[in-house]
Protein backbone atom coordinates (compact mmCIF):
# COMPACT_ATOMS: atom_id res chain seq x y z
CA UNK A 1 0.00 0.00 0.00
CA UNK A 2 1.31 3.74 -0.96
CA UNK A 3 0.83 6.60 1.17
CA UNK A 4 -1.96 6.48 3.40
CA UNK A 5 -3.64 4.06 2.29
CA UNK A 6 -3.03 4.90 -1.66
CA UNK A 7 -3.42 1.38 -3.78
CA UNK A 8 -0.64 0.11 -5.51
CA UNK A 9 0.54 0.99 -8.81
CA UNK A 10 -1.69 4.67 -8.39
CA UNK A 11 -1.71 6.08 -11.49
CA UNK A 12 -2.23 10.07 -10.46
CA UNK A 13 -2.69 11.15 -14.35
CA UNK A 14 -5.11 8.06 -15.18
CA UNK A 15 -7.34 9.49 -11.42
CA UNK A 16 -7.14 13.03 -13.11
CA UNK A 17 -8.40 12.35 -16.02
CA UNK A 18 -11.30 10.04 -14.39
CA UNK A 19 -11.88 13.14 -12.10
CA UNK A 20 -11.77 15.39 -15.08
CA UNK A 21 -14.53 13.89 -16.83
CA UNK A 22 -16.86 13.47 -14.10
CA UNK A 23 -16.20 17.19 -12.90
CA UNK A 24 -17.09 18.06 -16.40
CA UNK A 25 -20.35 16.05 -16.66
CA UNK A 26 -21.96 16.51 -13.14
CA UNK A 27 -19.96 20.41 -12.49
CA UNK A 28 -17.98 21.14 -9.54
CA UNK A 29 -21.23 21.52 -7.44
CA UNK A 30 -22.78 18.20 -8.83
CA UNK A 31 -20.10 15.87 -7.67
CA UNK A 32 -19.51 14.97 -4.30
CA UNK A 33 -16.46 13.37 -2.73
CA UNK A 34 -18.17 9.89 -3.08
CA UNK A 35 -18.54 10.20 -6.77
CA UNK A 36 -15.21 10.76 -7.01
CA UNK A 37 -13.50 8.00 -5.08
CA UNK A 38 -15.86 5.96 -6.90
CA UNK A 39 -14.62 7.20 -10.55
CA UNK A 40 -10.86 7.33 -9.88
CA UNK A 41 -11.04 3.76 -7.92
CA UNK A 42 -9.09 5.30 -4.71
CA UNK A 43 -10.36 5.61 -1.48
CA UNK A 44 -11.13 9.55 -0.03
CA UNK A 45 -7.85 9.36 2.54
CA UNK A 46 -5.80 8.95 -1.30
CA UNK A 47 -7.36 11.18 -2.51
CA UNK A 48 -6.59 14.33 -0.31
CA UNK A 49 -3.01 12.40 0.10
CA UNK A 50 -2.88 13.02 -4.03
CA UNK A 51 -4.91 16.08 -4.62
CA UNK A 52 -5.59 17.90 -1.36
CA UNK A 53 -8.87 19.07 -1.43
CA UNK A 54 -11.80 18.76 -3.58
CA UNK A 55 -11.31 22.10 -4.89
CA UNK A 56 -7.72 21.66 -5.66
CA UNK A 57 -8.50 18.66 -7.28
CA UNK A 58 -11.07 20.78 -9.41
CA UNK A 59 -8.35 23.24 -10.55
CA UNK A 60 -5.85 20.20 -11.41
CA UNK A 61 -8.62 18.91 -13.69
CA UNK A 62 -9.49 22.61 -14.95
CA UNK A 63 -5.62 22.58 -16.35
CA UNK A 64 -5.52 19.04 -17.86
CA UNK A 65 -8.71 20.36 -19.47
CA UNK A 66 -6.98 22.81 -20.98
CA UNK A 67 -4.15 21.07 -22.04
CA UNK A 68 -5.62 18.15 -23.58
CA UNK A 69 -8.95 19.47 -24.51
CA UNK A 70 -9.51 23.30 -25.21
CA UNK A 71 -5.92 23.83 -26.77
CA UNK A 72 -6.96 23.20 -30.35
CA UNK A 73 -9.36 25.54 -30.31
CA UNK A 74 -7.20 28.62 -29.13
CA UNK A 75 -3.97 27.72 -31.28
CA UNK A 76 -6.56 28.71 -34.13
CA UNK A 77 -6.13 31.98 -33.23
CA UNK A 78 -2.22 32.03 -33.77
CA UNK A 79 -1.64 29.69 -36.46
CA UNK A 80 -3.97 31.80 -38.97
CA UNK A 81 -2.20 34.85 -40.56
CA UNK A 82 -5.56 35.97 -41.75
CA UNK A 83 -7.68 37.72 -38.47
CA UNK A 84 -10.66 36.64 -40.47
CA UNK A 85 -9.86 33.18 -40.98
CA UNK A 86 -8.18 32.71 -37.19
CA UNK A 87 -11.92 33.77 -35.76
CA UNK A 88 -13.92 31.37 -38.55
CA UNK A 89 -11.13 28.74 -37.65
CA UNK A 90 -11.58 29.12 -33.78
CA UNK A 91 -15.21 29.40 -33.97
CA UNK A 92 -15.57 25.90 -35.93
CA UNK A 93 -12.73 24.52 -33.95
CA UNK A 94 -14.72 25.33 -30.46
CA UNK A 95 -17.83 23.94 -32.89
CA UNK A 96 -15.55 20.08 -33.36
CA UNK A 97 -14.33 20.09 -29.68
CA UNK A 98 -18.00 21.00 -27.78
CA UNK A 99 -19.40 17.70 -29.95
CA UNK A 100 -16.23 15.35 -30.04
CA UNK A 101 -17.13 11.56 -29.78
CA UNK A 102 -16.52 9.93 -26.07
CA UNK A 103 -16.67 12.82 -23.87
CA UNK A 104 -19.13 15.39 -22.20
CA UNK A 105 -20.64 17.83 -24.83
CA UNK A 106 -19.68 21.69 -24.06
CA UNK A 107 -16.93 22.81 -22.39
CA UNK A 108 -15.50 22.27 -18.75
CA UNK A 109 -14.68 26.37 -18.16
CA UNK A 110 -17.80 27.39 -19.26
CA UNK A 111 -20.25 24.20 -17.67
CA UNK A 112 -17.80 23.31 -14.94
CA UNK A 113 -19.86 24.99 -11.99
CA UNK A 114 -23.17 26.62 -11.16
CA UNK A 115 -22.82 30.59 -12.03
CA UNK A 116 -23.87 32.04 -8.49
CA UNK A 117 -23.65 35.92 -7.91
CA UNK A 118 -22.54 35.84 -4.81
CA UNK A 119 -20.64 33.97 -2.11
CA UNK A 120 -18.82 32.02 -4.57
CA UNK A 121 -16.09 29.54 -3.99
CA UNK A 122 -12.86 29.20 -4.91
CA UNK A 123 -13.98 26.38 -7.36
CA UNK A 124 -16.27 29.12 -9.24
CA UNK A 125 -13.38 31.91 -9.04
CA UNK A 126 -11.04 30.13 -10.92
CA UNK A 127 -13.53 29.49 -13.61
CA UNK A 128 -14.47 33.19 -13.87
CA UNK A 129 -10.56 33.92 -13.99
CA UNK A 130 -10.18 31.82 -16.99
CA UNK A 131 -13.06 32.84 -19.01
CA UNK A 132 -11.64 36.61 -18.31
CA UNK A 133 -8.27 35.35 -19.48
CA UNK A 134 -10.14 33.91 -22.63
CA UNK A 135 -11.64 37.31 -23.04
CA UNK A 136 -8.57 38.33 -23.17
CA UNK A 137 -6.86 36.39 -25.51
CA UNK A 138 -9.30 37.16 -28.21
CA UNK A 139 -8.82 41.04 -27.45
CA UNK A 140 -5.42 40.74 -27.66
CA UNK A 141 -5.65 39.07 -31.13
CA UNK A 142 -7.55 41.58 -32.40
CA UNK A 143 -5.38 44.46 -31.06
CA UNK A 144 -2.90 42.62 -32.75
CA UNK A 145 -4.83 43.00 -35.97
CA UNK A 146 -5.63 46.26 -35.68
CA UNK A 147 -1.62 47.04 -35.06
CA UNK A 148 -0.84 44.90 -37.95
CA UNK A 149 -3.34 46.99 -40.47
CA UNK A 150 -4.91 43.91 -41.04
CA UNK A 151 -8.18 46.07 -39.20
CA UNK A 152 -9.15 49.29 -39.05
CA UNK A 153 -7.43 51.51 -36.55
CA UNK A 154 -11.10 52.28 -34.87
CA UNK A 155 -12.09 48.60 -34.89
CA UNK A 156 -14.11 48.06 -31.40
CA UNK A 157 -11.19 45.32 -30.20
CA UNK A 158 -13.11 45.08 -26.75
CA UNK A 159 -16.53 44.32 -28.18
CA UNK A 160 -15.59 42.29 -30.65
CA UNK A 161 -13.94 39.85 -28.45
CA UNK A 162 -16.87 40.16 -26.07
CA UNK A 163 -19.33 38.69 -28.66
CA UNK A 164 -17.20 36.39 -30.08
CA UNK A 165 -16.71 34.71 -26.57
CA UNK A 166 -20.48 35.07 -25.90
CA UNK A 167 -20.47 32.64 -29.12
CA UNK A 168 -18.32 30.49 -28.04
CA UNK A 169 -20.42 30.02 -24.51
CA UNK A 170 -23.55 30.24 -26.23
CA UNK A 171 -22.31 27.08 -28.43
CA UNK A 172 -21.32 25.33 -25.04
CA UNK A 173 -25.01 25.17 -23.60
CA UNK A 174 -25.90 24.43 -27.05
CA UNK A 175 -24.29 21.52 -27.22
CA UNK A 176 -24.87 20.53 -23.42
CA UNK A 177 -28.20 20.35 -24.65
CA UNK A 178 -28.26 18.63 -27.11
CA UNK A 179 -27.05 20.24 -30.66
CA UNK A 180 -24.86 18.04 -32.92
CA UNK A 181 -22.01 19.43 -34.77
CA UNK A 182 -23.68 20.66 -38.03
CA UNK A 183 -25.64 22.79 -35.74
CA UNK A 184 -22.72 24.34 -34.04
CA UNK A 185 -20.91 24.28 -37.23
CA UNK A 186 -23.93 26.55 -38.87
CA UNK A 187 -24.19 28.78 -35.79
CA UNK A 188 -20.01 29.78 -35.87
CA UNK A 189 -20.66 30.33 -39.52
CA UNK A 190 -23.60 32.67 -38.98
CA UNK A 191 -21.30 34.28 -36.76
CA UNK A 192 -19.21 35.64 -39.10
CA UNK A 193 -21.85 37.33 -41.11
CA UNK A 194 -21.21 40.47 -39.57
CA UNK A 195 -17.08 40.44 -40.27
CA UNK A 196 -17.48 43.31 -43.57
CA UNK A 197 -19.44 45.46 -40.94
CA UNK A 198 -17.18 45.04 -38.20
CA UNK A 199 -14.22 45.72 -40.83
CA UNK A 200 -15.44 48.62 -41.86
CA UNK A 201 -16.36 50.26 -37.88
CA UNK A 202 -19.98 50.11 -38.34
CA UNK A 203 -20.03 48.51 -34.83
CA UNK A 204 -17.89 51.20 -33.29
CA UNK A 205 -20.29 53.25 -31.80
Amino acid sequence: MGERGRPRGFDREAALERAMELFWRKTYDGTSVADLTAAMGIGAPSLYAAFGSKESLFREAVDRYTRTRGGGIWEALEENADIHAAIARFLLATADAYTAPGVPPGCLVVLGAQHEVDGASAAHEDLRRRRRDNLRTLADRFARAVREGALPPAFPVEAAAAYYLSVQNGMSLLARDGADRATLRAVARAAMFGWDRWMAGDAAG
